[in-house]
């Protein structure tokens, strides 16, 4: 692995947001707001074109944390696919969920990389129990993506769900409902 300067990961940063700014489609962007994805800082760049520039990236720490400090909606969710899962702490993910102010930033950072993480079935639990919109949100999000993708986990992890969704099927915020709705199918 390679150590990079801090002027080398600012230069990498800088070059990651001019390439996405220059993909930017402002009529992507209103499609956006239609489907209520918060567009207030977003260039409207496609999740296609977001997954081919994680391949050219690789996994890449330094770079991925670079990219959330930027605020820019497409460019964390960019940073949420090149953040190596194995190296994220359970802090750093908090850091991150308290950040979410959109559902596909929610799903795309829960389905990317939290789902991978050693911390997924605790911080599902924890975060479905929480009161905030899109921390409660992601916390059923990965349920169901857990549920989905986690073909090691035993069934009586999955098991332990259950109660947590019916607990919570009350929620009538409907990013919240549907993520619960998600979850248990």
């Amino acid at each position: 692995m390679t150590v990079m300067t801090a002027s080398d990961l600012a230069i990498q940063c800088n070059q990651v947001l001019k390439q996405l700014k220059s993909l930017g489609n402002p009529t992507a962007e209103e499609g956006m707001a239609r489907y209520g994805i918060n567009t207030e800082h977003a260039y409207g760049v496609s999740i296609p074109n977001l997954r081919k520039i994680a391949r050219m990236i690789g996994k890449n720490r330094s770079l991925a944390a670079a990219l959330w400090s930027s605020g820019i909606h497409e460019v964390r969710i960019l940073a949420g696919m090149v953040y190596p899962p194995l190296e994220i702490t359970g802090r750093q993910m908090e850091e991150w969920v308290r950040d979410f102010n959109s559902w596909d930033l929610c799903d795309q950072s829960c389905n990317n990389l939290f789902r991978k993480t050693m911390h997924a079935h605790e911080k599902a639990m924890e975060w479905s129990s929480r009161d905030e919109e899109f921390v409660k949100r992601a916390g059923f999000v990965l349920m169901a993506c857990l549920a989905v993708h986690d073909k090691s986990a035993a069934d009586a992890e999955f098991m332990e769900f259950l109660p947590v969704i019916k607990r919570e099927s009350g929620d009538s915020r409907s990013f919240v409902k549907k993520a619960v709705n998600w979850a248990l199918r």
